[in-house]
């Protein structure tokens, strides 16, 4: 068997020496088929052109030439007015091909994979700088879980997501005058849009007759107050306080600014109370009365936050579940 495949390799290679040797037809044009260049001549002598060719061929060649000078006139009028292409058409070009700007392109957390490969080596290379005490480092609130899948549109897990704000934290107690500026614009990233810690109130200052508004709410009350020195009057709703609050309790949660601050009988008081009950109707307008009464005398704070004037009490009615009697009441267990 081996010897057969032996003789047929054989034949093949007689095959293919024996085509290599057949002469191949060369391409040549049709004018220039009889024409026969002479050797080069010595300096003076005038080259001459020995030719066997008929006047067919000769009148060939001319009627080319004449076409190919035709062609070359058409050609340069059609270009007329057009811009000639560059001459390096792929200038500045590094890929050919369509390519994908980021290595994380095929992952499924892209945006992600390229904040945490950045934040890692900023974090390896910045974690040896001096950081602020903990107590002097400026209050900033960062992206939750839900706000960051919302910002790169991505399913990124908590797990990873918490790692990673670890890192961020850690890089903003950097001292802010040696922090990087790559690490400034890598914290931006994860910010919220609205920092309520920069929130100012808006100072209550007194208008022209003299007077201060506080607002205060609580539960479902709110009241407005105006305040203005005088003789210790008070009108709630157009009423005294006596017919608007029948309970002693709520009367003195009304005055309660006035008094501990023994102001009761220094400033009038004319309100506007709407909503709930009358605690939280009373309660608001401690609140409201507390807050007019500092813009007449700012040196009054400290005292009212002492008598817990002027905190803002936010708690509210928990909601009824379902199977409770009410918000945590369970029915009494019977066995049958």
């Amino acid at each position: 068997m081996s010897a057969l495949r032996a003789g047929s390799q054989h034949m093949r290679c007689f095959l293919q020496l024996a085509r290599a040797q057949i002469p191949k037809a060369q391409w040549q044009p049709l004018t220039f088929s009889k024409v026969n260049a002479r050797p080069l001549t010595t300096a003076g002598e005038t080259p001459k052109i020995e030719t066997e060719a008929t006047d067919e061929a000769v009148v060939h060649l001319q009627n080319e030439i004449k076409a190919l000078e035709l062609s070359q006139e058409a050609s340069s009028s059609s270009s007329k007015g057009l811009v000639p292409p560059p001459e390096k058409p792929l200038d500045g070009v590094v890929h050919v091909r369509a390519f994908p700007a980021s290595p994380s392109y095929f992952t499924r957390q892209p945006r992600f994979n390229d904040a945490l490969v950045e934040l890692t080596a900023l974090f390896e290379r910045y974690q040896k700088l001096p950081t602020l005490p903990p107590d002097e480092v400026p209050p900033q609130l960062w992206k939750t879980l839900d706000g960051y899948r919302l910002y790169t549109g991505e399913p990124v897990k908590a797990l990873p997501y918490s790692k990673v704000l670890h890192m961020v934290k850690r890089l903003h107690q950097i001292h802010p005058k040696i922090m990087p500026g790559e690490v400034k614009k890598v914290l931006e990233g994860f910010k919220r849009d609205i920092n309520p810690f920069l929130n100012v109130a808006k100072e209550i200052k007194l208008d022209k007759f003299g007077r201060a508004l506080g607002v205060g709410r609580r539960k479902e009350s709110t009241a407005r107050a105006w305040v203005i020195e005088g003789t210790g009057e008070v009108q709630i709703n157009g009423k005294p306080l006596s017919q608007a609050f029948g309970r002693i309790h709520d009367r003195e949660s009304v005055v309660w600014a006035l008094k501990s601050t023994e102001r009761i009988d220094k400033y009038n008081v004319w309100a506007l109370v709407e909503g709930g009950g009358t605690t939280g109707q009373a309660e608001a307008l401690t609140l409201a009365i507390s807050k007019a009464l500092m813009a007449h005398e700012p040196a009054l704070k400290p005292t009212l936050r002492a008598a817990g004037c002027i905190t803002r009490d936010k708690r509210v009615v928990e909601r009824k579940k379902h199977g409770h009697v009410k918000a945590r009441k369970m029915p009494a267990w019977v066995k049958r």
